[in-house]
């Protein structure tokens, strides 16, 4: 069938979006699904910031690529037991095969076969489902050497000077589109009567930010929090922190209008940034330092500020992914002189079969406001500007509506 997606083909392209269009909307051939996987009608789709380091190079990514991973939709055809047409299904950002070692162990986040089909632009079966169609109308070459054809929906499809055609998958999900081919092994049915605009959020943000506090890091009420950094990542963790009765709960960011709603989500004090003394203002409203200090910018430095504002025995969990070529250093001694401990958290340590779905509840029982994540929608043809917003660091969580 085809569909119409936001395909990315060169990263690294300039900001303003608005003005590079590093994604196109284009003509898209989806093949049907194949054993164990569905084709789901995309109803929404969170724009994240792994989105942006994609777009922007910073997690290089194989190329051309149908890009979105946090989504939502409605099963259209199922090639799998457990699902049917008319389900309504959120996707993990990581396929779990259930069999291999992090499998067994219920770290599904680690999933091997998960993770190299990620690497790979491949669907858990290691296939490719989408490609460009033959071009509809006249070729033309563009500036970058691609041959580009106008297509009858308007948009363009293109294919690279090698004539290469297929498209990758983003995440096992590419849900920039009004369609997707996923693995059933990347989705799990979810409650119907939920707006679209909320059901994607729970699929990264959510999962990945509640995940750290509860599952990685396992925060006991009472026992102090700071969160580095309140996109929709950072802010979901400060709501898991709230939820469990965090206390004294720090948020930390450069932007004001983010911190007066963290101070409304549950955050005891809200601490600007870009002053020079970040670390001492932590650690004067927890006493001596967080018990748990998540970082969730993406960035090496950040890392390092909220390790030095974690107090003696306490637990620094990072969350963000910055560019492969940034690194750490912290005193060595401390880890063992102070006992401390460094952790890392990829899919909120989840298992998304059993944790969409409670923290869906918690979220319709009243005691996790996701809605106040959300910014604002848009649409397909309005996303390179979206990612402006984004980049800039004014938005929470920006969504798609398809």
């Amino acid at each position: 069938m085809i569909v119409r997606g936001a395909v990315l083909r060169e990263m690294g392209l300039p900001s303003p979006y608005a003005e590079s269009r590093p994604l196109r909307i284009e003509e898209v051939e989806l093949a049907p699904p194949g054993p164990g996987e569905l084709l789901v009608r995309i109803r929404a789709a969170g724009l994240c910031h792994s989105d942006l380091s994609v777009i922007d190079g910073s997690r290089p990514r194989v190329m051309p690529m149908l890009l979105g991973h946090e989504a939502t939709g409605e099963v259209v055809r199922s090639e799998a037991p457990g699902f049917a047409a008319g389900d309504t299904v959120g996707f993990a950002f990581v396929p779990a095969c259930g069999t291999c070692g992090p499998c067994a162990e219920g770290r599904a986040a680690l999933c091997e076969p998960g993770a190299a089909a990620n690497t790979a632009g491949t669907l858990l079966s290691g296939e490719r489902r989408l490609s460009i169609p033959p071009a509809a109308q006249t070729n033309s070459t563009s500036p970058t050497g691609e041959t580009t054809s106008t297509s009858p929906m308007g948009g363009t499809a293109s294919t690279s000077p090698s004539g290469e055609r297929r498209l990758h998958h983003h995440l096992g999900v590419s849900g920039f589109a009004d369609h997707a081919v996923v693995s059933a092994r990347s989705a799990v049915k979810i409650d119907p009567g939920l707006p679209p605009e909320i059901a994607a959020l729970f699929g990264c943000a959510v999962m990945t930010g509640v995940g750290a506090v509860v599952n990685t890091a396992r925060v006991q009420a009472g026992q102090s929090a700071v969160v580095f950094g309140l996109g929709g990542v950072g802010l979901s963790a400060l709501l898991g922190a709230a939820l469990v009765g965090a206390h004294p709960l720090v948020a930390v960011d450069v932007v004001p209008e983010k911190l007066s709603l963290a101070l409304e989500l549950g955050a005891t004090h809200a601490i600007d940034a870009r002053g020079n003394d970040v670390v001492e203002q932590v650690r004067e409203a927890t006493g001596g330092g967080a018990h748990y200090a998540f970082e969730t910018v993406g960035s090496a430095a950040v890392l390092g500020q909220a390790y030095a504002a974690t107090r003696r025995g306490g637990t620094t969990i990072t969350v963000g992914l910055p560019h492969p070529s940034q690194t750490l250093s912290i005193p060595a001694v401390s880890l063992v002189a102070e006992e401390r401990t460094l952790k890392g958290s990829y899919l909120g340590s989840a298992i998304p079969s059993r944790d969409i779905p409670r923290y869906i509840a918690l979220y319709q029982a009243g005691r996790l406001p996701v809605d106040r994540l959300l910014t604002s929608t848009v649409r397909l043809e309005n996303l390179n500007e979206a990612f402006d917003v984004l980049a800039a660091g004014t938005s929470i969580r920006q969504v798609l509506l398809v």
